[in-house]
């Protein structure tokens, strides 16, 4: 799957809108969509453009919680959205997620080194790897020797994109992508934009590929 850079889908991909994925590395909902896209991709003849944002950032200005704390307690709807999960899986054949014992990950570096990707021109190969290692073969993703030795493994020089992470412009542009994200409506992830239409959720996907279409 090719996969572009933020906001440089190109032309000849363009009879159709080109649908945006904003992401983050921790949400299980997020590698759900990312398994669930190709197929889409392949019916609706265009690419998803993939924006890294930062989840945490974004929940911090929306003033948002992630799930795991805003089910707490709450008798039934946390069992509703496993039941949800598993008709996702099916309906788009897609292999479910393994919970990751060390949730929550902060994700701040792997998002940085999501940019970092992107300008070394191994963007597809890093989304593919670290999804992978954060919700298929489940580490601790925050422990830089563990999430390099897990990079590396997939074929990645993990030295060489965690020190390109670290470079002010490619720190600029992951805050970009979170405050565009916001101002935009965002506020979680997954998120999808058909032009200046928002979706939330993985649940989506099927709404983002009719719109697509024009239907």
């Amino acid at each position: 799957m090719l996969r572009h850079n933020a906001g440089n889908a190109r032309e000849d991909d363009l009879t159709r809108t080109a649908p945006q994925f904003l992401f983050d590395f921790g949400s299980p909902n997020a590698y759900l969509s990312h398994l669930a896209i190709p197929a889409i991709e392949s019916r609706i003849g265009v690419k998803f453009d993939y924006v890294p944002i930062l989840l945490g950032g974004i929940f911090k200005a929306t003033n948002n919680k992630s799930p795991a704390e805003t089910l707490a307690g709450v008798k039934n709807k946390r069992e509703f959205q496993m039941v949800e999960t598993a008709r996702f899986v099916r309906r788009f054949n897609v292999q479910p997620y393994v919970w990751n014992s060390n949730f929550p990950v902060n994700t701040l570096n792997l998002m940085r080194t999501a940019i970092a990707a992107q300008l070394e021109g191994v963007f597809e190969k890093y989304v593919d790897a670290a999804f992978h290692h954060m919700w298929r073969e489940p580490k601790k993703m925050d422990d830089p020797e563990i999430a390099a030795k897990a990079l590396a493994s997939s074929g990645l020089d993990a030295q060489k994109l965690f020190a390109r992470a670290q470079e002010p412009d490619v720190k600029a542009r992951l805050i970009k992508n979170t405050e565009d994200a916001v101002g935009r409506g965002a506020f979680g992830s997954p998120t999808f934009f058909v032009g200046n239409e928002m979706f939330f959720g993985k649940e989506q996907l099927r709404e983002v590929e009719e719109m697509v279409r024009g239907e």
